[in-house]
């Protein structure tokens, strides 16, 4: 066997499996034709009526706030997409368009309810009536959030109390209203708040320091409320998973808002 034939017998074994692998790559004394590219790729996604077969939503209720658009949205298809049905607190032109895609091609539904997170009676209320619908709250993704991109000095009181009403304030009123129903029904189920790497790191160029430090405090509250509400009770209730993301550079309208007002930032900015 020569080199060359050793070579693409191993690739077509799967030994060489690269998703990144281009047609120009030289394999032994060759290059790699179109036949060999194809094997390496992976098998393209089925079309089904639910996209995510692994991950079986169907029947369970899930809450997204700051879901009427940008990432908040994003992240409410994706779980529409997997047969979940989705509340969402915040409407705008974008939800509209998911709304009516959702429903019919992957058998979810995307439904809207006003809320402000800063108002703990109204947040607990819109909560007992979407766990109330179907007798259960499955998730809660809180992704209320805003920003404001000013120096320090310059930051007034006002700023500052939106910006923490919100961002923490908020974080912590949409996760206690979700548990409370996750508790009274006995349902275990799964808290995500959403935070920033803004939260770990301070980023070069962006000044946003109330921002940031609101978005630390997400990230503890998180491991806060993870201890105390993952221990199950004697009458079954608890085991409820509470986790943080905190994303990097994504361009959602917040993020584009903020590159508008710095342009010269851009590369150094974080989410």
């Amino acid at each position: 066997m020569t080199p060359s034939q050793g070579t693409t017998k191993l690739l077509r074994l799967g030994v060489f499996r690269k998703p990144t692998l281009q047609p120009t790559v030289q394999m032994g004394r060759r290059l790699a034709t179109d036949a060999d590219i194809k094997e390496t790729l992976p098998e393209p996604l089925q079309q089904t009526d639910q996209r995510f077969q692994s991950f079986q939503l169907r029947g369970k209720v899930f809450a997204v706030t700051g879901g009427g658009r940008g990432l908040g949205l994003t992240m409410a298809g994706a779980l529409v997409e997997a047969g979940g049905e989705d509340r969402l607190p915040e409407p705008h032109e974008e939800f509209y368009t998911a709304q009516a895609r959702a429903n019919p091609q992957f058998g979810g539904s995307l439904h809207y309810h006003p809320l402000d997170v800063r108002d703990r009676d109204s947040t607990n209320q819109i909560l007992s009536a979407i766990a109330d619908g179907k007798n259960r709250l499955d998730g809660l993704i809180a992704a209320a959030g805003v920003n404001h991109v000013e120096s320090a000095i310059n930051h007034s009181a006002a700023d500052i109390e939106r910006i923490i009403s919100i961002n923490y304030t908020g974080a912590f009123t949409s996760a206690t209203a979700a548990a409370t129903q996750m508790l009274n029904k006995q349902c275990r189920g799964s808290i995500l708040l959403v935070s920033s790497m803004s939260g770990t790191v301070a980023n070069k160029g962006m000044k946003s320091s109330i921002y940031n430090s609101s978005k630390a405090a997400v990230i503890q509250l998180t491991r806060s409320f993870a201890i105390e509400w993952s221990n199950i009770d004697r009458e079954g209730r608890g085991g409820i998973r509470v986790n943080c993301l905190c994303p990097g550079d994504i361009i959602t309208p917040m993020a584009r808002m903020v590159m508008d007002k710095t342009p010269g930032d851009k590369g150094d900015m974080g989410v």
